[in-house]
Formats: C-alpha cells, structure tokens, sequence
C-alpha cells in the first residue's frame, strides 16, 4: 500500500511523456526543443515519484521530495513559456 501514491504520481507524468513523443516527431528544431522541455518535466514527476518511494513513511523526507519536485516541473514549465514565446524562426510570421 506505500507504493500507491508513488504509482499515482509517475501515472501523472505519462501524458507529458506523450505530448514530448508528439512534438518529437516534428522536423523543426523548434517543435523538438518543445519536446525536450515536456520530456524533462515528465523525467522531473518520475523522479519525483522515485523519490516518494524511497522516502517510506517519513513525512519530513515526502514534503522534501514534493517540493523540489513542485520547484523543478515550475521552473521547466517557465522556460518552456519563454520558449514558445520566442516562436518559430522557421515559421516566417
């Protein structure tokens, strides 16, 4: 039963995971920088959800996991807003 929040948490990050997958297939640097981005986050919520597992029963230990986990998909969400902002060089607006 402690590997069930575990297990919810790494089933979170399987649609990033697929979304990373779509944009990969693009042939644009800029689609597979996106993808990269949605790649990392879902290799972030893995982590995290690693992390949990290992924590066990500390409570201490889980808050800890959780929040660098919170800090690390936040701060790749930022980059990849700042990264779709810059746009599509090749899209010729």
């Amino acid at each position: 039963m402690d590997a069930l929040a575990p297990l919810i948490v790494a089933v979170t990050g399987l649609p990033a995971l697929g979304i990373a997958a779509r944009f990969a297939r693009a042939d644009n640097a800029h689609d597979r920088g996106t993808a990269l981005r949605w790649a990392l986050i879902a290799l972030s919520i893995f982590a995290g959800a690693v992390g949990l597992y290992f924590a066990g029963g500390s409570r201490g230990a889980a808050t800890a996991v959780v929040v660098a986990m919170v800090v690390a998909v936040n701060a790749l969400a930022v980059s990849m807003v700042l990264h779709l902002r810059r746009g599509n060089p090749d899209a010729g607006r």
